[in-house]
């Protein structure tokens, strides 16, 4: 963490502090807990989606299916909790099920076939869109007494706030993404595929199965997502989440991994997360500014972290100033 290229997470996590700071200074219920596990809960399906894209980006790819996986996942829950009268839990199993299997083509078509990530999941994005209408054009009621027994888990915390169970989840699989990103084979090859893949085949690597496995976790990390957001809203819509797949490559490059691959943390992307969160709510607490300007401090922090990480590339590539003389 003290290599210069990791310089742009340090930016995030200053950001953020920085944001926080200035909403406690001016807003006295911005101190309350309740704005941090509010901030987690909004934005625990973000979290949990880009965590997926962590690994997608560091492998040097892209997914653009993110969106509309999350909105077809919650169609499928809805129609099967409502007109086949499965159990939540089997709903929600088949639809983690569809989207692991969905992801696993899509990184066979990206690592066997070679085609170009980026319009592969396009195809993709349009093709779960496509099947969220087909399976029903409105928006689609999501409840039933288990799901309202899993709602009612709460612990309180000091203040107003406190943690639900869709803030433990996200913990769980923020951890397990950490674990799998630095403490396993899988994510050292992932990082090896990303950084040169030229070189990771002449090591031997595992590249194909690499890719594979990076865009089947990025299929089943989106339909976790779609779980948690359609519990969440209480709804499913086939034009839910449109847009999202970019906030999610925006909040994976704020938190200083590099779309050209090998360089990340998959805790950068839960700051980058935090960092967009709290831009909205501070918009949000101030309520006389238009909500556009959310897209325009966005795009001004995106910038910024561009080019903390060009001038990190610049360091490692050149080396410190010092040792140039």
């Amino acid at each position: 963490m003290t290599d210069r290229k990791f310089a742009p997470v340090w930016a995030t996590l200053f950001i953020f502090l920085m944001l926080y700071g200035a909403g406690a200074y001016h807003y006295a219920g911005f101190r309350d807990l309740l704005v941090l596990s509010n901030l987690l809960t909004d934005n625990a399906f973000l979290i949990v989606a880009g965590i997926g894209m962590t690994f997608v980006i560091l492998s040097g790819g892209i997914d653009m299916s993110v969106g509309a996986m999350i909105a077809l996942v919650g169609v499928l829950m809805g129609t099967m909790l409502n007109d086949y009268g499965y159990h939540p839990l089997t709903a929600i199993a088949i639809a983690l099920l569809f989207s692991m299997i969905a992801g696993t083509f899509v990184g066979i078509l990206v690592a066997v076939f070679g085609l170009q990530p980026f319009v592969v999941t396009l195809v993709a994005m349009f093709l779960y869109r496509g099947i969220a209408y087909l399976i029903n054009l409105n928006s689609v009621p999501v409840s039933h007494p288990f799901l309202t027994m899993l709602s009612d888990i709460y612990f309180p915390l000091p203040g107003r706030g406190g943690v639900s169970i869709i803030v433990l989840v996200t913990g769980l699989l923020l951890v397990l993404g950490v674990v799998l990103a630095h403490q396993t084979r899988f994510g050292m090859n992932v990082y090896a595929v990303g950084g040169d893949r030229k070189v990771a085949y002449l090591m031997g690597l595992p590249v194909i199965p690499t890719v594979i496995y990076v865009y089947a976790l990025s299929g089943l990390f989106s339909g976790i997502a779609g779980v948690i957001f359609t519990l969440y809203t209480g709804a499913a819509y086939p034009l839910a989440a449109i847009g999202v797949e970019l906030d999610v490559i925006t909040a994976v490059v704020m938190g200083g991994a590099m779309l050209t691959g090998g360089v990340g943390l998959v805790v950068g992307t839960f700051l980058g997360c935090l960092v967009l969160g709290i831009i909205q709510t501070l918009i949000a607490f101030d309520g006389t500014l238009n909500s556009g300007w959310t897209k325009v401090a966005i795009a001004g922090f995106l910038l910024l972290f561009l080019l903390l990480q060009k001038g990190s590339v610049r360091f490692l590539v050149r080396g410190y100033p010092d040792q140039a003389d």
